[in-house]
């Protein structure tokens, strides 16, 4: 749909583990409304932002917040309450989708394949492995591999885990345990109801971690994938699945590992982001361009899916 001149905020920032990479979507979010003529107020979100949207009177809220509370559904609740357009995925999908448990809950019954695991007490782990080593841990809601450790019978963490050894165990009382999955790291995006391609990331070091993700230069896109089209089909037909199934809007990315030994086997969905980075490094616009889609065309193309599922629920009411 072409679209009209809006006026349009940008919310960005809040206090997340995310909040340097939410500054830096919402800034590029905000520069490629401006070169598109749309009207942009940036708000760096703060605990007034209720009051700071009331005032600003949006057409449309363009969310480029990660991590809690901006992905969580707290900000969507709000926004639903004030009446507000947002871009991306609502109140019931964000509560559910940033939870990695309650995704596996949603998606697992409907034949999406997913690590097995459990969540744990931290305090638990200094006294026994919850599972056969390799394994991983992560938060159960944060994004962008913030505080994920892959514990290893050769890693330095220690065997049991020493309680003075940084990872997020010290952040986190509770945490998800996932079999760790050795292959290849892959990502499909998501937008508007089509899945676009499949990249590999590869790490130059170590694995996918936050710094790899947002540090130019230390990890390589391989986009399109260099992998067997079956595969390629397979990570294209899960991530529209778990898009549909857990009804995410606009964007979504859906993260994989897959054990290139096993086949489609090996493909293992290990979550799906409501609200994927938008920086210059970012997965989706990369994706996007690939297909010929650049970036203002982009932003304003998640803006048209909230402005038509706006005028969905208007009519439904």
């Amino acid at each position: 749909m072409s679209l009209p001149k809006l006026h349009v905020a940008v919310l960005m920032g809040g206090w997340s583990h995310e909040r340097p990479v939410s500054l830096m979507s919402g800034e590029g979010v905000a520069k490629a409304l401006e070169s598109k003529g749309h009207k942009v107020t940036r708000i760096d979100m703060d605990r007034d932002v209720a009051t700071r949207l009331a005032e600003v009177k949006p057409d449309v809220v363009f969310n480029a917040l990660h991590g809690v509370p901006g992905e969580d559904g707290t900000v969507q609740g709000m926004m639903d309450l004030m009446g507000l357009t947002y871009t991306h995925s609502g109140l019931a999908t964000s509560v559910i989708a940033i939870d990695k448990e309650l995704t596996k809950q949603a998606l697992v019954p409907h034949g999406i394949p997913m690590p097995g695991g459990r969540v744990v007490k931290s305090a638990d782990i200094h006294e026994r492995d919850p599972m056969p080593r390799p394994y991983v841990l992560k938060p159960v809601n944060e994004g962008s591999s913030v505080g994920v450790a892959i514990i290893m019978d050769e890693s330095n963490y220690g065997n049991p885990i020493g309680r003075d050894v940084a990872g997020p165990w010290q952040e986190f009382s509770e945490l998800l345990a996932e079999p760790y999955i050795r292959g290849r790291e892959l990502t499909t995006a998501v937008i508007g109801g089509r899945a676009l391609l499949v990249t590999e990331l590869r790490p130059k070091s170590g694995f996918y971690d936050f710094d790899a993700k947002y540090t130019d230069g230390m990890t390589e896109h391989v986009c399109p994938a260099d992998i067997p089209d079956e595969i390629t089909q397979a990570c294209k037909d899960l991530a529209l699945r778990a898009h549909q199934l857990l009804g995410c809007k606009g964007t979504s990315r859906s993260d994989f590992r897959w054990d290139d030994t096993q086949g489609v086997e090996g493909l293992f969905l290990l979550e799906t982001n409501t609200q994927p980075g938008m920086t210059p490094l970012s997965l989706v616009p990369e994706q996007a361009r690939a297909c010929g889609m650049d970036y203002p065309d982009l932003v304003e193309a998640i803006i048209a899916e909230a402005l038509k599922d706006a005028e969905k629920r208007k009519g439904a009411k």
